[in-house]
């Protein structure tokens, strides 16, 4: 090999290792349907929601692996253990483990009798699922503070119950109000693991963060006057903090903007409105404090990815 040819091949070996120590710093995204691509024993509705009957079966990420999904799971055999956001997590029977969205999970390592169940859910169709439900901003907090919780015998009954109703509902293709259905069971199964967060809360006396507590009065307010208020600006009147401080404390706390949390509520709304109401596309404008038709048009196409009428008839 002569010393031009040599110096190539050393040239192109190190912009090859250049370019996967490249791609190495690039975290790969867990989603609804990456999972749904690789997992054998599951059923899904699109790519909202998966439902995994086994997660020993599950082929786990060798490397960092950011989540753009909910993840909702129950160990029932065996421990594991992993890393959320570089902290360490064990997880025993009997726990209930929730994985936000962003969270960076790696350092998988589970024991040879290790099993258990999990739903993952898109943030869309998990916003839709807790509309309704009060104190959000609580549970968020504590989610977030506390991945891993431990559940009584009857709770662990009551979860592996939910689990199997709504298993068989999402198996069940042809029941035309299959995702309804599954939103509701949905709904109620987040309603008794919220009763377990509201026991635990009341045996942690750890106080909130200064942060927390201002991302919490946030959400407070937003759930409050989305309808009519979308301004940053105002929301950080009524807390008597700038903007800008506003918008770099809830981005720390939740690892999304004041503008992303109050998009939500309202592309939410719309699409509840849309769904579930015999309201016009301008009424639907009006109640929500739109200029006009045309401008509701314009927010939900760029915020859904489809006009109003679109989604009305999906």
């Amino acid at each position: 090999m002569n010393q031009e040819t040599q110096n190539q091949v050393t040239a192109n070996g190190s912009s090859t290792a250049a370019r996967k120590k490249n791609e190495g710093l690039q975290i790969q995204v867990i989603t609804v349907e990456s999972i749904k691509s690789v997992a054998r024993q599951s059923c899904s509705i699109g790519n909202e929601l998966l439902v995994l009957d086994d997660l020993a079966q599950m082929p786990w990420p060798t490397s960092p692996r950011r989540m753009k999904c909910i993840l909702l799971a129950l160990c029932l055999k065996g421990k594991a253990q992993y890393s959320m956001d570089t902290e360490e997590r064990m997880v025993k029977p009997g726990d209930v483990l929730i994985v936000n969205e962003g969270t960076i999970v790696d350092n998988y390592m589970f024991s040879s009798d290790f099993n258990g169940i999990a739903i993952l859910m898109n943030t869309d169709f998990f916003q839709e699922i807790i509309k309704g439900i009060h104190e959000l901003s609580q549970l968020f907090l504590f989610s977030r503070a506390h991945p891993v919780f431990s559940l009584s015998n009857e709770e662990v009954f009551a979860i592996q119950a939910y689990f199997r109703a709504i298993k068989y509902r999402v198996e069940d293709a042809g029941h035309h109000f299959r995702r309804e259905v599954v939103c509701s069971l949905m709904m109620t199964m987040v309603y008794d693991v919220s009763n377990v967060i509201y026991r635990l809360l009341q045996v942690n006396d750890t106080p909130q963060t200064r942060a927390e507590s201002l991302f919490a009065k946030f959400i407070r307010l937003v759930e409050q006057n989305f309808r009519k208020e979308r301004r940053v600006g105002w929301y950080a009147e009524q807390l008597c903090i700038t903007p800008k401080y506003l918008s770099e404390t809830v981005k720390l706390v939740s690892r999304r903007t004041p503008n992303e949390w109050i998009d939500n509520y309202v592309t939410l709304e719309i699409r509840v409105l849309l769904k579930n109401s015999s309201m016009s596309i301008k009424e639907i404008a009006q109640n929500l404090n739109f200029p006009n038709q045309s401008f509701l048009g314009k927010y939900f196409k760029e915020h859904v990815g489809m006009s109003p009428k679109e989604y009305r008839r999906s």
